[in-house]
């Protein structure tokens, strides 16, 4: 019998590691399911975190690992896999069935007595590239990933001047001129690190206001080697071997220019990895739809952190997800 679990959680960032840590201390059976080498999501490329309660000015990356040093302290089991799709079964012996028939991998550990099939209540299969994964319950926490500007040579330099994360990529451009896009809390971010160590940062923005928060804005302008490109949208990214310029255009004139940058740092949002349940639960603009509660549109199932439809996208905001779709996943295996 391939080993079945109360819970299991799909991702690990901030959402998916505070939902194992309150599995854990409810004492369920579960499963965290990473696509990375490493737990943490976006907040690893996160160069400092001023908003996170307690912990003012913690790195990113340190936070991360906070979260899962914490998971694994309660002893949380972690496969890395990367999720294809979640299947719904009536039935225990049905979804046993189907895995004898594939012929897929016995998930490795000693598996628990039967449960009587009046009892099981409703099971779901989480088909992963090398396994497959027996549950009663799923938290879908698998976040979402940078979106693409989209313009000619953002592809082709890719790497090469290229970059959608500054605390990963700034210190190539020390002393070096650089722009970022965006007008969101990550653009203003991104700048005001790129300016510690560079030569000037432009940040363009195709609206005459910014989105970020208004303590960043302060932080930003205040900045003598920041300049701020305003009503002003990126045509191309141009270069040989590497990024050399910028093709611009103003919205509101249609002036086009040209600005000379060794680098470009695209932060313009999100796009949530909600592709493999497309046709499972309901979606609203990419993004699963779910309460505060977590709970989707199919019982048993629930999202938490930056994959769902909520008002902000912050780690505290996920963390909360986290705490709040076990609570839920707890009420529905006390139900069935």
């Amino acid at each position: 019998m391939a080993k079945q679990y109360d819970l299991v959680i799909i991702g690990s960032g901030p959402a998916g590691l505070a939902a194992a840590i309150y599995a854990q201390r409810a004492k369920l059976s579960t499963l965290v399911i990473e696509k990375e080498m490493m737990s943490g999501g976006q907040v690893l490329t996160t160069y400092e975190v001023d908003n996170y309660p307690g912990l003012p000015g913690i790195g990113g990356f340190d936070l991360g690992m906070k979260f899962r040093q914490h998971a694994e302290q309660l002893e949380t089991a972690f496969a890395e896999d990367e999720v294809d799709h979640v299947e719904l079964t009536a039935t225990m012996t049905e979804a046993e069935e189907a895995l004898q028939a594939a012929e897929l991998r016995v998930v490795e550990g000693s598996s628990p007595e039967p449960v009587p099939e009046e009892n099981t209540g409703s099971w779901k299969r989480v088909v992963g590239k090398k396994d497959t994964y027996l549950t009663r319950t799923v938290i879908i926490a698998a976040g979402a990933t940078h979106r693409k500007l989209g313009v000619p040579g953002e592809e082709a330099f890719a790497g090469m001047g290229v970059s959608y994360c500054a605390t990963c990529d700034g210190a190539f451009f020390k002393k070096k001129r650089t722009a970022v896009i965006g007008g969101g809390d990550v653009a203003l971010e991104d700048a005001i690190f790129l300016a510690r160590m560079c030569e000037h940062v432009y940040l363009i923005h195709r609206r005459d206001e910014l989105r970020g928060a208004k303590t960043l804005q302060e932080r930003l302008l205040s900045l003598d080697n920041v300049t701020v490109l305003w009503d002003t949208v990126v045509e191309a990214i141009e270069g040989t071997e590497k990024v050399q310029a910028l093709k611009l255009k103003h919205v509101k004139s249609g002036e086009a220019s040209e600005l000379s940058v060794d680098g470009v740092f695209i932060a313009v949002g999100i796009t949530p990895n909600s592709g493999p349940y497309e046709g499972l639960l309901e979606l609203d603009h990419g993004y699963i739809r779910a309460d505060e509660s977590g709970a989707t549109s199919v019982p048993g199932i629930y999202a938490a952190g930056d994959i769902r439809t909520k008002q902000l996208r912050q780690i505290v905001t996920a963390v909360a997800d986290g705490a709040n779709t076990v609570t839920s996943a707890e009420r529905y295996l006390t139900e069935q």
